[in-house]
């Protein structure tokens, strides 16, 4: 009897020191509305779908390169031998190359477009190190070149056909959103409905910021667990308390501030000791720059030879139909809402040149000279702009650059839209998104402006090389259009 007597004084005397007062057990159970094994199992199946997605990749290059054996055995019996060494060899590089290019993230799990590109990216960085590899090693009798060729072009619709059947895969098993996220509202309201998310209410639930309640800060732990992502919405008076807790947790945890949506960050970065809020960092990096400008340098380059003869024909016939310079220089809003002067072919007669744009042509537009009526109706006009390219002032596509003064039911153009200015963060172009949808020619109403917009922002916002190129392509449909005059 004293010795239980002892034995429960010093228990109460433990329940009452600092750091241990009112601690659960790590087995008490926590009330919850979260699908414990239901987050367990998404976790353990976004580990199976990756490896999956990288399954996909081997048995897709295994059998294009065993294809093209099989099709090249009929003139080489080799061709069964060669096979064994070349797929020894690729797969390893292809993988090493794939993981470092990220193509097995949790991006290239979710969206299609991404996984894509990274799986082909890394397959031709694959295809191009095994063919150094043969050339310096000289590896002729082990290395079928033609099965490698027909295996390499085999292999890209390979890869796509395998990444498309992964991730279908992967949404009919887990949904559009593969992380468990949760939302605690804390005296906060929540309106929004997002798939898989789970929000719940933190008075109703005991979660709160107390540091100095163990019970209150082991509660939120076990609340947590086997989630992704925790976002806290609350007054703006408890959020330092709520950052503080936040920080103490193993999962990504975030802070709900409306008051940024008008800011639109994009993330955090620092002067000295001091925070600042990102809200730009251009919408291309540098390498994308660069390959767009070498890009652009290489195609003019390339046709300017065989423009020439043709530029100087027109630059005759505009000297002898009128008399004034060849070339019309106007400003444009070029990168940066920076101004630039545009060259075009001269279709106006001088006198009647409008260099602030306050007037857009229209049809039977008296200013404009018969041969001027030609040039302009076959986008000739615009020839001169490749100097403005290899100037750097313009790109081959981008938003079509506008004059200061243009204006839509007389109107500014930023005064119809302020998002006007955005369009500026990337090059102008000779032809653009909007001009290939049919978007051009003079902006009589709102929608007119409205719509190159919307174009312009969605080209900005989802840029490639390949795109540049499909627009390149799908303007010479689009060179004499009934808008163009």
């Amino acid at each position: 009897m004293l010795l239980s007597a002892r034995n429960q004084t010093a228990a109460a005397e433990t329940a009452a020191m600092p750091g241990n007062a009112g601690f659960d057990s790590p087995a008490d159970a926590v009330r919850t509305p979260l699908d414990r094994t239901a987050a367990a199992n998404k976790i353990q199946a976004r580990v199976i779908m990756r490896l999956a997605l990288m399954a996909g990749d081997l048995v897709a290059l295994a059998l294009a390169f065993g294809l093209a054996a099989l099709l090249y055995q009929r003139v080489n019996i080799n061709a069964a031998d060669n096979l064994k060494t070349l797929l020894y060899v690729t797969l390893p590089i292809y993988i090493a190359v794939a993981i470092n290019g990220k193509a097995y993230d949790f991006d290239s799990l979710r969206y299609f477009r991404i996984s894509a590109k990274r799986a082909l990216v890394s397959f031709i960085l694959t295809v191009g190190m095994v063919t150094l590899a043969a050339f310096f090693l000289k590896a002729g009798q082990d290395f079928s070149r033609m099965v490698f060729g027909i295996g390499t072009a085999l292999g890209v619709p390979a890869l796509i056909v395998a990444r498309l059947a992964v991730i279908r895969t992967t949404r009919r098993m887990m949904g559009e959103n593969l992380f468990v996220d949760l939302v605690i509202r804390d005296e906060v309201a929540y309106t929004d409905h997002v798939e898989g998310v789970t929000v719940v209410d933190a008075a109703e639930y005991g979660l709160q910021p107390h540091t100095h309640d163990p019970q209150c800060v082991q509660r939120l732990g076990n609340f947590v667990r086997n989630v992704d992502r925790v976002v806290v919405l609350c007054p703006p008076e408890r959020r330092a308390k709520w950052a503080f807790v936040l920080k103490a947790l193993d999962i990504n945890a975030e802070i709900r501030m409306p008051e940024l949506d008008e800011l639109g960050p994009v993330a955090l970065g620092n002067l000295g000791k001091d925070a600042t809020m990102i809200v730009s960092t251009g919408p291309l990096k540098l390498r994308h720059r660069l390959s767009k400008r070498i890009f652009d340098a290489a195609l003019v380059l390339a046709v300017l030879p065989f423009l020439a003869l043709p530029m100087l024909l027109v630059a005759l016939l505009i000297k002898l139909e009128t008399p004034g310079p060849v070339l019309f220089k106007q400003v444009r809003i070029g990168l940066g809402n920076r101004p630039f002067h545009i060259l075009k072919f001269r279709s106006m007669r001088v006198d009647l040149c409008d260099a602030q744009g306050n007037r857009s042509a229209a049809r039977d537009d008296d200013r404009i000279t018969r041969v001027g009526a030609f040039i302009r109706r076959t986008s000739i006009d615009e020839l001169p702009q490749i100097l403005n390219v290899l100037m750097g002032d313009m790109s081959i596509v981008g938003p079509r650059p506008h004059a200061v003064g243009s204006r839509a039911e007389n109107m500014l153009f930023w005064d119809i839209d302020d998002r006007y200015w955005h369009r500026h963060a990337v090059k102008p172009g000779l032809t653009g998104l909007a001009q290939i949808r049919g978007y051009r020619g003079a902006t009589e109403v709102r929608a007119d402006l409205s719509n190159r917009l919307q174009a312009d922002l969605e080209y900005r916002a989802n840029w490639s090389l390949v795109r540049d190129i499909s627009i390149i392509l799908a303007t010479f449909k689009v060179l004499v259009h009934r808008n163009a005059f």
